[in-house]
């Protein structure tokens, strides 16, 4: 049997998951371009901090102000925000900012409600123990901020950032289904604006891309793509003062960092992620491994590659999805009963010359799942069962095409 490799359990005790396949396979690994990127020392994450893009010093800015928000992303990111905030305090401290006037607001958007644990997980015991750590509630107490250009969509923001005269935001741009890649003006939309605000940048978002004569959303898309426009419209509306984005490697770890100014940072990130998650365009496999991790919770994104490496004539995807917390929460488009769902559906449908999904899950939960029902899919709990079934359906001489971070890899 030869053996690959791939990463589980980010927010637990990350650690390999061996796959075994017979010697008789032709099993090829994918990994995006900067897989292997070193994760970045504390030095050099305070030097990404202290050398802003665009704006002075945190410190300099902090200055005069009184209330500071942090906003964080939720557990659908890996990012490592707990080796970033003590830099970022360590500037608001120099600048005469009080531990008491600082809080963090979970910038979680339509996904369920984060927990002391995961919190802890996040920012690291200490923070958690000594300062405020708020979710963000999009079904009420968000305030008018005005209205964008591109979809007109009117923006409402959560009370308590828009209260704070010094916003900060900390978080990663990895590939996105609809907005190209995240980070940037997403920390606000959807993270901290309300249910009617993003629900509205989805629906128009949707309709922009099914008017369009080319592809205009998608992983990777991010040029010209109305839905990521309108993102950062109202972003300018709500305000982030500070930003902070990382890309990460295929553990999670942050191995580049920008800081400062909203838009240069994002673009500047943008221009690196392009490369970063860059995965080598692969056809025409009978077998497709799509191993999630940095954004398990959200595991059937890894669909997207997966199934463009299908072959023409048929083959077979395994969707590796082990999350002890189970799928997010979505409250936009997520499961709420076996034929009830969030009026914006994002089940996954299966396309024709996908014989067969085995999700491979050592953590089952039917209730959550993002995959609409077809006998073609499979849920298993073993990789025994996994092979046991690919052998009935290949036998021997299957290519195989393992991709180890699906979620986060994109091809062009």
């Amino acid at each position: 049997m030869s053996v690959v490799k791939v990463p589980q359990l980010a927010w637990y005790e990350p650690s390999e998951l061996e796959l075994s396949f017979p010697e008789a396979w032709q099993v090829e690994t994918y990994n995006y371009q900067g897989y292997n990127a070193p994760e970045l020392t504390p030095e050099e994450i305070k030097a990404a901090v202290n050398k802003p893009i665009g704006t002075p010093q945190l410190r300099e800015m902090a200055k005069g102000r009184e209330q500071v928000a942090i906003l964080f992303d939720d557990q659908t990111r890996v990012t490592r925000a707990a080796k970033i905030v003590p830099h970022v305090l360590a500037e608001l401290k120099a600048g005469g900012i009080s531990d008491k006037n600082i809080r963090f607001i979970c910038g979680l958007g339509l996904h369920g409600a984060a927990w002391r644990q995961f919190f802890v997980k996040k920012l690291g015991e200490d923070i958690v123990s000594k300062y405020a750590v708020y979710n963000h509630y999009p079904f009420d107490l968000c305030t008018y901020c005005g209205t964008t250009a591109t979809f007109k969509t009117r923006v409402y923001a959560n009370m308590e950032y828009m209260k704070c005269d010094l916003k900060i935001a900390i978080g990663s741009v990895p590939p996105h289904p609809s907005a190209g890649f995240g980070g940037g003006g997403k920390m606000i939309l959807p993270g901290v604006t309300s249910f009617e605000t993003i629900d509205w940048n989805h629906r128009m978002g949707r309709i922009a891309g099914q008017q369009s004569p080319t592809p205009i959303h998608g992983m990777g898309l991010h040029d010209n793509n109305l839905l990521r426009r309108d993102i950062d419209e109202v972003a300018d509306l709500v305000g982030i003062d500070f930003l902070v984005n990382a890309l990460v490697n295929s553990w999670g770890e942050s191995s580049a960092i920008y800081a400062g100014e909203m838009h240069q940072v994002h673009a500047a990130a943008v221009e690196h992620a392009k490369k970063h998650y860059l995965t080598p365009r692969v056809k025409d496999k009978d077998i497709v491994i799509a191993n999630t991790y940095a954004k398990v919770n959200e595991a059937t994104i890894g669909l997207s590659i997966a199934f463009k490496t299908v072959s023409e004539k048929g083959g077979d995807v395994v969707l590796i999805m082990n999350c002890p917390e189970g799928m997010v929460t979505h409250y936009l488009g997520g499961p709420f009963g076996k034929t009830t769902w969030a009026r914006q559906h994002f089940g996954s449908s299966l396309p024709g010359n996908v014989n067969h999904l085995i999700v491979y899950n050592e953590y089952p939960n039917p209730g959550a799942s993002w995959i609409e029902e077809d006998e073609r899919v499979i849920n298993v709990t073993k990789w025994d069962e996994v092979l046991a079934l690919l052998n009935q359906y290949h036998g021997s001489g299957a290519k195989v095409a393992v991709y180890p971070n699906a979620e986060i890899q994109y091809s062009v």
